[in-house]
Formats: structure tokens, sequence, C-alpha cells
């Protein structure tokens, strides 16, 4: 892995943002990579249009603003809408299986789905769909090693809800690594 560049959206309030700072930390910390992170935000705070582009690299990065995609995790119908066509051919999209409904997906793009919402209110809180999404993310993509990752997880969220989100993460990786099985079962 030379480069890979991602974006996550979503809306306000689903923890876009907290997801990019996540997996920018847990490269730069504790994956011997470098990462740069850019994130944006609708005029109102809940509810409008989120992202957080990042750029993952094993050599330095000069440039911190994404221009092609290779990665994209979408939460959300508008986000989904506003960005889906900048994802390059053959990359990967990753959607929240219940808020997004790929229309026209193109035949170049590896398409992969999660219900991460109903996940995280099996978990006790939908607040964590944008963890469930993170450790999915995780398993499908390989971009940041898993235990750093769990590094990540463990110091970027707020105080007293380590437990939950780690929860959450396993959750979201777990159902990564079973489509993972069902679609490569020699793996």
């Amino acid at each position: 892995m030379a480069r890979t560049e991602i974006k996550i959206g979503g809306f306000g309030g689903q923890g876009v943002i907290l997801s990019g700072y996540i997996i920018g930390r847990a490269a730069s910390i504790y994956d011997n990579k470098f990462a740069t992170m850019i994130q944006a935000f609708g005029p109102e705070a809940r509810g409008s249009s989120t992202s957080a582009q990042l750029i993952v690299s094993d050599e330095q990065i000069t440039y911190p603003y994404i221009t092609a995609p290779n990665l994209m995790v979408l939460m959300s119908q508008e986000a989904y809408t506003k960005f889906a066509s900048e994802l390059i051919a053959g990359g990967t999209l990753i959607t929240e299986e219940e808020l997004v409904t790929p229309n026209n997906l193109r035949k170049d793009v590896h398409h992969v789905s999660i219900p991460a919402t109903r996940l995280a209110e099996e978990i006790g809180k939908k607040m964590v769909l944008n963890i469930v999404m993170t450790g999915f993310t995780t398993a499908i993509s390989n971009v940041v090693n898993e235990q750093a990752m769990i590094d990540a997880v463990k110091v970027s969220v707020p105080k007293g809800t380590e437990d939950l989100n780690l929860r959450a993460f396993f959750k979201g990786l777990e159902y990564g690594k079973k489509l993972l099985e069902k679609k490569h079962p020699s793996r």
C-alpha cells in the first residue's frame, strides 16, 4: 500500500469526523504510516452534509487533499448522491445498508454494505454506528492494521465510553470478516 485516499461521508451527528480522526490516528501513531485529514461541514451542525478526507501512506504526504478516492465510506443517502461519483474505477464503496440505496451503481466499483445502525442499536447505542462502520472498514480495506485501530479507538472516544465503542468496533470488524469469508472461503 503506497497511498490510499479515503472519503467518509454522512450527515452531522453521525460521527463522520471522529471516524476519520480514528483512522488517521491509528495510521500515524500506531501503524508507522503517514496520514492527513481534511474535514468539511455543511452550514448547519447536525443533519447537514459532513465529510472527512484522508490520505494514508507509507511515504510522506506532500499534498493533503485527496484527488481520486479509492476507498469511500458513506453513511447517508445525501452523501452517496454527492460523493459516489468521485470514487476511482476499481475503488471500494462501503455503505450503511439501511440508510443508503446505491442507485446507478457503477460496474467498476467494489461495493459492500453493513447494517451499522441496527448493529449499533443491538449494542445499546445508535450513536456508535460510526464505530461499527470503522470496524467494518478495517476488515474490508486493511488500510490500517487491526491492533492500531483498536488502540486508536481506545484513546479517541470520550472517557467512560471506551468499552461501548470497542464493542461497536468489534461488531463491525466481525461482520466484515464474515462477509469476506463468504466471498473468499479460502482466506
